[in-house]
């Protein structure tokens, strides 16, 4: 092939993909010449490219049917609860379809994100409401563009408020889903979030009673501090250190890991968190060294003991031990 052969352009339909791949085979290294591709071996080749192509046709118009499904006003004559069915399976099938990045682009563009902000995120039922909080984390994740069309129109603001006041807790936990795959590793995401008060949201997430939005306000918590420690004074002033020992306090919970961590990252290097840790009235190193006896030799805990024990040495190494000859 000629050097300046780099510069051919790609075929763009079938009958140019097929010439270059007999050609491709024609210049193969082989040490025999191949053999002219055969009538039946061209048409299977021609047929399984056709295919591939319309498949991904297929997928287009399959979310064109779930839009449609979506857009629908009122029952039409079907049954309420059937009507919710079809619904939330379309908002499932999308969300599949979604996963491939190609096909959340084109989303994007048929207009399906802005019907799933304006209307799905509001929809009185709550099966809708996390479906469609679902299928906006799917879209968001590892796509610039198209977090920057949601953040644009202010699904932010809307996820944030699911998160804090939806009363179906799935519904919820979606929302931060939702809300972490915008912010996190996105800088204008992380702007909106500040701007919005995000960080309170997470601090009423771990304190309420849904396990999983616990720990996941907690992880997305210590996730942007350890990729944002220029945001510490901002939680430090909010009292998140009184309020994580607070939560500290509750009856013993796998999520208290994260909440540890999240400690730990507001210690690090920080003399303000240090001198808040340090409180008496929190009563945090006592707790600390109850934990530490709690959790030695329980290989489950071992990262949540190591926490215990950053805390400790970080915050009281070198105070004068208890009455009782324990460091408390």
């Amino acid at each position: 092939m000629a050097e300046g052969g780099g510069n051919r352009q790609h075929p763009h339909n079938l009958q140019g993909i097929l010439r270059m791949a007999v050609e491709a085979g024609s210049a193969s290294d082989a040490p025999a010449p191949s053999e002219p591709m055969s009538e039946e071996r061209k048409t299977w080749l021609r047929e399984a490219l056709a295919e591939v192509c319309k498949g991904q046709k297929d997928e287009v118009e399959q979310m064109k049917e779930c839009l449609a499904v979506l857009r629908r006003d009122g029952t039409k004559g079907r049954e309420g609860e059937e009507e919710e069915e079809e619904r939330e399976d379309a908002l499932e099938l999308l969300s599949e379809l979604c996963e491939n990045l190609d096909n959340a682009r084109d989303l994007m563009v048929l207009g399906g994100l802005d019907l799933c902000f304006s209307q799905c995120l509001s929809d009185p039922q709550g099966g809708v409401r996390w479906r469609a909080a679902q299928l906006i984390a799917s879209c968001a994740q590892n796509m610039p563009e198209v977090q920057c069309h949601l953040l644009n129109q202010g699904a932010l603001s809307r996820l944030l408020h699911l998160t804090d006041t939806d009363p179906q807790p799935t519904v919820r936990v979606k929302a931060l889903y939702a809300v972490s795959c915008l912010v996190r590793e996105q800088e204008a995401g992380l702007r909106a979030f500040l701007s919005l008060d995000g960080f309170s949201v997470l601090m009423r997430g771990m304190q309420s009673d849904i396990e999983k939005l616990r720990t996941k306000s907690a992880f997305l918590l210590v996730n942007l501090l350890t990729a944002h420690p220029e945001h510490r004074d901002t939680v430090l002033a909010m009292g998140m250190v009184q309020q994580l020992v607070s939560v500290l306090h509750s009856p013993h919970s796998p999520f208290h890991e994260h909440v540890l961590g999240a400690l730990c990252c507001l210690v690090d290097d920080c003399t303000q968190g240090v001198k808040d840790c340090q409180s008496p009235a929190l009563g945090l190193k006592e707790l600390l060294n109850q934990k530490t006896n709690e959790l030695k030799g329980k290989v489950e805990c071992q990262e949540e003991l190591e926490f215990c024990e950053r805390l400790l040495k970080a915050c009281f190494q070198g105070q004068p031990p208890d009455d009782n000859g324990m460091d408390r």
